[in-house]
């Protein structure tokens, strides 16, 4: 399963990861699928993964192509110089249009699942997010959501914990269907240039249930 490429040079490649398929860690997961890329057009580069996409989540990514590009680029997102911004939709309405979500979150490895916790403890992280209200239908929300913090399952448990689970996440009660999140904007700094970087790309607009609104 190829990706769209966007953007690619002698230090990164950036791409649009399909859903249904592992960013990393899976058999034939997006690191193998473009270092095959990579072999086809005769070039010794590999793929080295910097953050994550959940297999269900689809979007905007960037691998570095050598281990120097990747310790640049993953030293931004510890320092949260790498901006990733989503479109979601959620069961129901925020009661504020716009606002920040902070939880403290556990991920259980054993299950696979994020769970919020009131308290501090080992295995524990805090998860900050900020979204803000862009369209309403049939009693769903679109979200625009920029993340502070990278956790496992963040948007998804942050919401479905407010008892706005993400349409098709049936992990977070959000029932059946393609989950209806989507990483739409990515922003970092050129690991060698330093040049400011920001690539855009958006969900299929023909498909349930973002043909139900008109913001996109």
């Amino acid at each position: 399963m190829m990706p769209e490429i966007l953007y690619e040079d002698s230090s990164l490649i950036v791409c649009v990861k399909p859903a249904g398929l592992q960013s990393q860690g899976g058999k034939n997961d997006l690191v193998a699928v473009l270092d095959e890329y990579f072999a086809s057009n005769g070039s010794q580069a590999k793929a080295y993964p910097v953050h994550r996409l959940d297999k269900e989540t689809s979007g905007v990514m960037v691998f570095a192509k050598n281990s120097s590009s990747a310790a640049k680029l993953s030293s931004q997102i510890t320092s949260n110089e790498m901006k990733k911004h989503y479109y979601a939709v959620v069961s129901g309405k925020p009661k504020e249009e716009s606002g920040i979500l902070k939880d403290l979150l556990f991920h259980d490895r054993q299950k696979n699942k994020t769970y919020t916790v009131k308290k501090n403890r080992k295995g524990v992280k805090e998860a900050s997010l900020e979204y803000k209200t862009i369209g309403f239908a049939n009693g769903f929300s679109m979200l625009d959501i920029l993340l502070h913090t990278g956790r496992t399952h963040q948007i998804r448990v942050q919401f479905g914990s407010r008892k706005m689970p993400l349409y098709g996440d049936g992990k977070y009660g959000g029932g059946s269907g393609k989950l209806a999140l989507f990483a739409y904007k990515l922003e970092f700094a050129h690991p060698k240039t330093k040049e400011p970087m920001c690539f855009t790309s958006k969900p299929d607009v023909s498909e349930i249930p973002w043909n139900k609104f008109e913001t996109i």
